[in-house]
């Protein structure tokens, strides 16, 4: 079966490399293009591939805010700096990473930034609210700027976010308004999922997303849970006896989840930290017995997730694809 996703970034690749923002003057040479009108501004725990980030930055589609991750007395912004060794040898040795959200400050910069290059709304779309205060800072920034600005709260984290973003960045790109941008990504949002395993719960407990009797049982039974989020909260799904077992039940749940999809719509994405020949063979056994839908794409978690999961982590997110949204064609300014 042909890979929709390839075929639709084929297209939005065409379309950024085409595109102009509303109210720039097309040069004598110039062809018309679609006026992009929204531009879409996220963070960056939705672990989005630098490639693909770069290319729709270049035009100012895209703004990616890096979250702010501490170890120990120092702040390093994910993106600006390469934390992720840093992260790691941290948590191996027990000392105190945490997160914080983006200041308004930030927010505000990039909604601006998207003002001046001739966007006319902004779609801002960010981690769970139940997780971090990311999207509030962002409504923050947005009662101080006159450029419309709609937050969306996902709800979700890593590429479940990503690929919300991602639909935003192509409704925008074929030209739609801040409302069908919206909806394209909350649309994605809705039907995506992520489900996880994580080696031990006490990350969780010290950033306070999972509670203190949790973790207590999990370290006492050698309990290895499935987790999962749902309505923005990191939720239990499974308790397994065995690391061995739980990722093997993180497989069957993922596959399960990706049949029930539409026939060839499924899309995957992995996720880990410190262990990438796991995620590599779990990617691999999914792949397998998933032959209608892409292999899916494998990634380090982003540091501000990886900091609360801690080493180990495996994550499956199961979203689906979809073909280009309908483009308008060349649009007057």
């Amino acid at each position: 079966m042909p890979d929709r996703d390839a075929a639709a970034w084929l297209w939005l690749r065409q379309r950024i490399a085409a595109l102009r923002p509303a109210g720039r003057p097309l040069a004598p040479t110039e062809v018309p293009a679609a006026v992009v009108r929204t531009a879409v501004v996220t963070d960056s725990a939705s672990a989005l591939p630098a490639e693909w980030v770069a290319s729709c930055a270049a035009h100012g589609l895209l703004t990616v805010i890096p979250m702010p991750v501490m170890v120990g007395e120092e702040i390093y912004g994910e993106g600006e700096d390469d934390i992720t060794e840093t992260i790691a040898l941290a948590l191996a040795g027990g000392k105190s990473v945490k997160t914080s959200r983006p200041s308004p400050g930030q927010f505000e910069q990039a909604f601006l930034s998207a003002e001046r290059g001739g966007y006319e709304s902004v779609v801002s779309i960010h981690l769970s609210g139940g997780l971090s205060g990311t999207a509030d800072a962002a409504r923050l920034a947005a009662g101080r700027v006159k450029i419309p600005v709609e937050v969306v709260d996902s709800g979700t984290v890593g590429m479940a976010l990503g690929m919300g973003v991602q639909s935003a960045v192509a409704a925008a790109a074929a030209g739609l308004g801040a409302a069908a941008v919206r909806s394209a990504a909350t649309g994605q949002l809705a039907r995506t999922r992520v489900y996880f395993y994580v080696p031990s719960l006490e990350q969780l407990r010290r950033g306070g997303r999972i509670g203190a009797a949790a973790s207590l049982l999990g370290t006492m039974f050698a309990i290895k849970p499935i987790l999962a989020v749902d309505a923005g909260r990191i939720v239990p799904l499974e308790k397994v006896r065995s690391a061995a077992k739980a990722i093997a039940r993180l497989e069957e749940i993922a596959a399960a989840d990706a049949k029930s999809r539409p026939d060839g719509l499924a899309r995957l994405a992995v996720h880990h930290f410190g262990n990438p020949t796991e995620a590599e063979g779990l990617a691999a056994r999914l792949a397998a017995e998933l032959t209608g839908i892409p292999p899916a794409q494998i990634s380090s978690l982003p540091a501000v997730l990886a900091a609360h999961a801690g080493l180990g982590v495996l994550a499956v997110i199961v979203g689906e694809s979809a073909p280009p949204p309908a483009d308008p064609g060349p649009l007057s300014t």
